[in-house]
C-alpha cells in the first residue's frame, strides 16, 4: 500500500458509520419489547435504558449495539422477535414481560437474559430461587399476588356502591393469571363484591366482554396486568368512559391515560436496574449469581377528573396517600 493511500484510509476511519464501529467493538444488546414501537411509554422506558446504559459506559452506536424489537402485544411476534435476536449473537438479551422471556428460554440455554416486567417468575418455572437464580436468566419483578387484593380495596374506597367487579386478563399473554386470581376473588367476598372473570384475547373480545358486564348495575373494572391489555388502554379506558365503571388497574400509568384509579411499580425503575444488570453483565457477570429483585417503589395515582365524570368524591384520605392527583 502506498504511503498517500494508507494516510488516507486512516483519515477516513473517523468517518466509519458507528454502527460499524459498534459492530466491530463485538459488543451487542437485543431488546424485546412488548409493545408496538410507536408507544410513546415503551419509547421513554427504551430511552431510560439506554441513557442508564450510556451513564454506565455503554453507548448505543459506539461501543454496544442495541437490536430492537417489537412485539406489539401478540403471542406469535414474541416467538418470532426472539429467534430473529438470538440469531445475531448478542452477548445479552433484555426481555420485557414473561412472553419474552419465555420465547428467549426455547431459543437459548447460553446467551444470558434479563428480563423486566415479569410477575412469579418462581411460579412459571423461570428461576430457581430469587437470590440464586441459577442457568442464563434474572432480573426485575413487578407484581405481587397481594396487589389484586389492593386495587379492589382502593375501588370500594371511592366508589362504595360497587357490588359487582369485572377482572380483565388475557390468558395467553398473562399465563401468570393464577398468581392474581384467587387473591382478587377472596379479596373481592370480603369487600362485598362478586369477582367475575373477563378473559379476553382479542380488540373485539375486549368490546363484548365489558358491554356484557356492563349490562348489570353497580359494576366497576380491575385487571391481571399484562402488555397485552397496555396495548389496548385508550380502548379501555374509553370503555370504562362509555359504560361508567369506576376501574382500578395495575400499573403506574392507567390513570394518566383517563382510568380511575391505578396502583403498582414504578416499571421504568426496571429498565434502569435492567441496563445496570446488562453491564454487569457485559463485564463479566454471570446472571446466576445476580439476584431476581422486586420492586421498592410503588404509585398510586388518582385522576379526578375521571371521578367528577363518574359522579365520584373521592375520600380526602386516599388523596393524601396518593403519588400523583390528575385534575
Amino acid at each position: 500500500m502506498r504511503r498517500r493511500d494508507f494516510i488516507t484510509l486512516l483519515g477516513g476511519a473517523g468517518a466509519w458509520p458507528v454502527a460499524a464501529r459498534a459492530q466491530q467493538s463485538g459488543r451487542r444488546v437485543g431488546l424485546l419489547m412488548a409493545q408496538a414501537e410507536s408507544d410513546t411509554q415503551a419509547q421513554d422506558s427504551v430511552q431510560v435504558f439506554r441513557s442508564r446504559l450510556s451513564q454506565l459506559g455503554w453507548v448505543d452506536g459506539d461501543n454496544v449495539r442495541i437490536d430492537y424489537r417489537w412485539a406489539a402485544g401478540y403471542a406469535d411476534r414474541f416467538v418470532t422477535a426472539a429467534k430473529e435476536l438470538v440469531a445475531l449473537k448478542p452477548d445479552v438479551v433484555v426481555a420485557v414481560n414473561t412472553p419474552a422471556v419465555q420465547a428467549f428460554r426455547r431459543e437459548t440455554q447460553t446467551i444470558p437474559i434479563v428480563f423486566t416486567g415479569v410477575t412469579d417468575p418462581l411460579g412459571q418455572g423461570i428461576l430457581q430461587s430469587l437470590a440464586r437464580p441459577g442457568g442464563n436468566i434474572t432480573g426485575f419483578m413487578t407484581y405481587e399476588a397481594s396487589l389484586g387484593g389492593k386495587w379492589l380495596a382502593l375501588l370500594k374506597e371511592v366508589a362504595p356502591a360497587v357490588k359487582r367487579v369485572g377482572i380483565l386478563y388475557n390468558p395467553t399473554t398473562a399465563p401468570y393469571f393464577n398468581f392474581f386470581l384467587p387473591e382478587m376473588e377472596s379479596a373481592s367476598a370480603a369487600l362485598g363484591m362478586v369477582a367475575t372473570k373477563l378473559p379476553v384475547q382479542s380488540a373485539v373480545e375486549i368490546d363484548r366482554a365489558v358491554a356484557a358486564f356492563a349490562r348489570e348495575p353497580n359494576g366497576a373494572l380491575s385487571n391481571v396486568p399484562d402488555g397485552f391489555l397496555t396495548l389496548h388502554r385508550e380502548r379501555i379506558v374509553a370503555l370504562t368512559e362509555q359504560y361508567r365503571l369506576p376501574s382500578a388497574f395495575g400499573g403506574d400509568y392507567w390513570a394518566e391515560n383517563g382510568m380511575l384509579l391505578s396502583y403498582g411499580p414504578e416499571l421504568i425503575e426496571t429498565y434502569r436496574g435492567a441496563a445496570s444488570y446488562v453491564d454487569r453483565i457485559l463485564r463479566g457477570a454471570k446472571p446466576a449469581d445476580l439476584p431476581a429483585q422486586a420492586p421498592v417503589k410503588y404509585r398510586l395515582s388518582v385522576n379526578l377528573k375521571t371521578a367528577k365524570a363518574l359522579g365520584l368524591t373521592v375520600p380526602l384520605t386516599l388523596l393524601g396517600r396518593a403519588d400523583e392527583v390528575i385534575e
